[in-house]
């Protein structure tokens, strides 16, 4: 279990991401993240639980996708397959994510709807993740968003598998950190 816990004068989360069956208890007050959550888990195969309040809705959906993003980054497996790609369609919507959690963050989207497209952002750069999502087609934003929830969870579910390889020309990476 990789727990992450963050506090500020605007937000205060706690998260949990555990190997599972995708069962998810998500609790930020707002209802259409909450619902995102529980997609975003029940998709990907883990077991997440979120307690978040927030001064602010926009405060909240981009600091859980934060720790969001930093619980995903200490919870893959050094030796995960890292990368996932998956197209979800829900009713009108068509859309595609590609997903690399090999440590070098980047995101290319849009999403039709500035706050998700930011906890999209937000997320990859702290799951030190490459995340391109395309949306092929769609005119309703709820179903673009859901459908973006989705392939993202299943690109994770691939991504997070232990393959016992390093998949990367340069082997295992080693840095140290000290002071002088």
């Amino acid at each position: 279990m990789t727990v992450v816990v963050r506090e500020s004068k605007e937000t205060q989360i706690r998260l949990s991401v555990t190997a599972g069956a995708g069962i998810a208890r998500v609790r930020t007050g707002e209802p259409f993240l909450d619902h995102m959550l529980v997609t975003l888990a029940r998709y990907a195969g883990v077991d997440l639980d979120v307690q978040a309040t927030g001064d602010l809705r926009h405060h909240l959906i981009e600091d859980v996708a934060i720790v969001f993003g930093q619980a995903i980054a200490a919870f893959a497996p050094a030796g995960c397959a890292r990368y996932g790609e998956r197209t979800i369609s829900m009713d009108d919507a068509l859309v595609q994510v590609v997903l690399d959690i090999g440590g070098r963050p980047y995101y290319r989207g849009p999403l039709p709807s500035p706050l998700y497209d930011h906890f999209m952002r937000s997320f990859a750069d702290n799951a030190k993740a490459t995340l391109h999502v395309r949306v092929l087609r769609g005119r309703d934003k709820h179903h673009v968003v859901e459908a973006a929830f989705k392939a993202l969870g299943l690109a994770l579910r691939d991504a997070l598998i232990a393959s016992g390889a390093v998949f990367s020309t340069k082997g295992s990476v080693q840095v140290q950190v000290s002071e002088t």
